[in-house]
Order: structure tokens, then C-alpha cells, then sequence
């Protein structure tokens, strides 16, 4: 966002389904693939999504088709068309879903920065032509 100029006019957050490490920070080793492209998550904390964010925000982003099931349900019906998964923006077409590397090692951690960057650079496109015309 900064890069493109639009961090002024792009607010984005980020906010879990379930309410589980609510109020923790992010996975140490998250933190550390992060850290090696120069993203700062040291002041993140899990949330849970809330009635507000539907209202609140253009779009709402799924990582995987269970989650994107969850926020579908919480989801009120006039913000529904909202709800997306991430990588339908990604130019990696086959993958549908960003894969949980929680219980795997420090290489899951780079591939799944690997598909939101390239994921990032495709919404970023999206909002430029569709959402700030």
C-alpha cells in the first residue's frame, strides 16, 4: 500500500473466526519469516471478526474454504458479495487456499508469505481498478 502511494486511503485488518489466542501475538516463527522481509508483527494480536468489520470494511478475506464458511455464516445477508478468499487475487491459480503451517517447520512459514505476497499484489490491482475508481 505504502509503495502504491494508497496507504492513505486502504485500512486493513486482520481477525480470526474462531476465538481462539485472542489477545496473543502471532506465531513466534511467523514473526520471524515476517521479520526476514521486513514486515513488523511484534504489536499484532488475534481477534475475533465482529458484526462491525462486515459494515466496516469493502471486502473480508478468507484464507481457506473453512473460513470463508465461517464468514459466510456470521456475515448479514446485504454484505455477503463482500466475503472472498485471498487467493482468488493470487496469480498462482491452481492453489486455492492458504495452507496452515502451524504444524510443520519454518519453510511452510515462507510459502505461505510467499502466496500472500504474490495474493497482495493482485488485490492491491483489484482495489486500484475496482474499488478507488
Amino acid at each position: 500500500m505504502r509503495a502504491a502511494g494508497l496507504d492513505h486511503a486502504i485500512l486493513s485488518d486482520s481477525a480470526g473466526t474462531h476465538d481462539y489466542h485472542i489477545g496473543e501475538p502471532p506465531d513466534r516463527r511467523a514473526q520471524e519469516a515476517a521479520r526476514r522481509r521486513g514486515y513488523d508483527l511484534e504489536d499484532f494480536r488475534a481477534r475475533r471478526v465482529t458484526a462491525k468489520d462486515f459494515a466496516a470494511f469493502d471486502l473480508l478475506l478468507a484464507m481457506d474454504e473453512h473460513n470463508l464458511r465461517m464468514l459466510r455464516r456470521l456475515c448479514p445477508p446485504e454484505h455477503t458479495a463482500k466475503l472472498r478468499l485471498l487467493l482468488e487475487f493470487g496469480t498462482q491459480s491452481h492453489i486455492r487456499e492458504v495452507p496452515d503451517p502451524y504444524y510443520g517447520g519454518v519453510q511452510g512459514f515462507e510459502t505461505v508469505l510467499d502466496l500472500i505476497e504474490d495474493a497482495a499484489q493482485g488485490l492491491l490491482r483489484h482495489i486500484q481498478s475496482e474499488l478507488l475508481r
